[in-house]
């Protein structure tokens, strides 16, 4: 089959991916840049797909929009503390690529629905970009990946799958099934133990559902945090808090500059207390709330919703609740086990512990595939620097990179001492290296490729804007970057934070959920921009929104200039 050859090759048309094109697409407007979408519609995790009743945000209003364009104010029967149903997000998105236009085109008109992405190498100069086998070859010399965290499914090896009778369905799948309606479904049965498994559990029960949550005990890290946004104090939501640059200095990064009030919390025994008292705040307003061991009415089991480990180290998953009576739903009518499935057979679960469970579905809530990059050859995956299997990794290779972690990790530790006594916890191992990736979007080695969205961070929009910023001034070649050895030392930097900071989920390096402001501060200031600066104090006490991004564009232009081609 005849190949076809483009300036530029977006895979995935989620959050990301619109971002990463709409920005490049500012800066050349007319290159020949496409987007590939193995979906139906744009929107990844937020599109009409793979919505369902109870799917809120977990961003408020004036966040969950792009500088560009705002998002209209959804009714007042649409929102909790100023969250909104995803519908909203899946209507701006829905909008957003049909009304910006580069050259004639608009965003929708760009992408190409369908497209499953089988393998993609590099060939000389170029980019090979192979898909489904009755679509064209693409020839590109520059690919952006944005096909997001949340793309591949992680399904759970259940022994018995094939004599089990009953649909296993994973959540990426739920708005799509008719377990909500259907009658013959009405012993459900959800499996997993974070914000994606409480909506489904809540759902089901307020559908009718006999509901049962199974909690995964050996060699998971335990419950996740579910927290109320209802905050006390000047500011309207836990989100808020969570945007200011001042929530971001209690937390213990790599990323935090060194001033005298970062100096008194981390270096100093009354900074570290004041740090401590924060946290600990805040991990006992969420167990106040869920009252786990006292609540009255509740069933059996209920207990085991207590999280294993302090708010502060965010060992396992979590999520901000968005329904008032969540807790007492809950507790008076799902039937909790924290215990291990050993067998599924016709229409049943059988537990470690003895107990049987008669189910019509097993829902999953189990999470996505960390490392969503099988498009890549092992080989590729190692040269780019993407997370891949140990066994693939040379000797040496993994040699340099154990001893530049352990060289921060001991500075980390020098001035973070905090992160040197962790609680006792289930710490799941890493079954890959972690991300290699330059500010988590560039190759070390190659600047002709680009990963935008593969950091978790609070603001996802405000995220992978900038990170789209960033992007595209890496692949024009803008940047002033440094050596590759002092570039080195930072990914490691970044990798041995996130393990100590926090533990199981800071194994790929990628993690920085309270550190979002710092990051995005660090890329700007990469790419020379400053337009999105505050005074002083607002800088630290006014939450990060959108439209404080809105002048980024002309600003980039006028220092670097725009391009007709690609």
């Amino acid at each position: 089959m005849d190949a076809e050859t483009v300036d530029v090759v977006i895979v995935g048309a989620g959050i990301a991916g619109i971002a990463a094109a709409r920005f490049y697409l500012e800066i050349h407007p007319t290159c020949r840049l496409v987007i590939l979408e193995r979906d139906t519609c744009a929107g990844g995790v937020w599109s009409s797909r793979r919505g369902y009743e109870g799917f809120w945000t977990q961003w408020t209003v004036g966040h969950g929009e792009w500088s560009d364009m705002r998002m209209p104010q959804p009714p007042e029967k649409d929102l909790y503390v100023n969250f909104f149903r995803a519908e909203h997000t899946t209507r701006y998105l829905e909008r957003y690529i049909r009304e910006h236009y580069f050259d004639g085109q608009s965003l929708h008109d760009r992408i190409r629905f369908g497209f499953r992405v089988t393998k993609i190498r590099k060939a000389g100069e170029q980019w090979v970009v192979q898909g489904n086998p009755d679509t064209k070859p693409l020839y590109s010399s520059k690919v952006i990946i944005a096909s997001g965290m949340a793309s591949t499914p992680n399904m759970p090896v259940l022994p018995g799958e094939s004599t089990f009778e009953a649909p296993i369905i994973h959540q990426e799948a739920f708005g799509q099934s008719s377990v909500l309606s259907s009658a013959d479904m009405h012993n459900v049965t959800v499996l997993g133990a974070g914000k994606s498994s409480a909506d489904m559990v809540y759902a089901c029960v307020k559908a009718g559902k006999s509901v049962t949550w199974i909690i995964k005990k050996t060699g998971g890290t335990g419950p996740g945090f579910l927290l109320s946004p209802v905050v006390k104090g000047p500011y309207p939501d836990a989100f808020a808090i969570g945007s200011t640059r001042i929530a971001a200095t209690t937390s213990p990064s790599t990323l935090l500059p060194e001033t005298w009030w970062t100096n008194f919390l981390h270096r100093t025994t009354y900074g570290r207390k004041l740090v401590k008292a924060i946290w600990a705040g805040a991990d006992k307003a969420s167990r106040t709330a869920g009252n786990f061991y006292g609540r009255q009415n509740a069933l059996h089991g209920f207990e085991n919703l207590s999280p294993h480990t302090p708010l502060f180290w965010q060992n396992g998953t979590g999520g901000l609740l968005h329904k008032e009576d969540f807790w007492d739903v809950v507790s008076q009518n799902v039937q909790v086990h924290l215990d291990d499935i050993v067998k599924i057979d016709k229409k049943s679960i059988f537990l470690r512990s003895g107990s049987e469970i008669a189910t019509d579905v097993i829902l999953c809530g189990t999470g996505w595939n960390k490392t969503p990059f099988d498009f890549f050859d092992p080989e590729e995956a190692v040269r780019l620097g993407l997370p891949h299997k140990l066994e693939d990794e040379k000797s040496e290779e993994a040699t340099e990179w154990a001893h530049r972690e352990a060289r921060a990790e001991s500075e980390i530790l020098a001035r973070f001492p905090m992160l040197a006594d962790p609680p006792e916890h289930t710490h799941k191992p890493p079954t890959t290296t972690p991300y290699r990736l330059y500010n988590g979007i560039g190759p070390l080695t190659d600047n002709t490729i680009a990963f935008v969205g593969f950091i978790s961070i609070a603001n996802y929009f405000r995220g992978v804007e900038c990170q789209a910023i960033w992007a595209t001034a890496f692949l024009d070649r803008k940047l002033d970057l440094p050596a590759l050895e002092a570039r080195k030392d930072d990914v490691a930097r970044t990798i041995a934070g996130c393990r100590k900071r926090y533990l199981s989920n800071g194994e790929l390096g990628n993690f920085l959920p309270f550190e979002s402001n710092l990051y995005l501060d660090k890329l700007l200031k990469e790419v020379g921009l400053t337009s999105y600066l505050r005074g002083r104090i607002s800088h630290y006490f006014v939450p990060s929104k959108a439209q404080d991004l809105s002048g980024l564009k002309d600003e980039y232009i006028a220092k670097y200039g725009n391009r007709v081609t690609g």
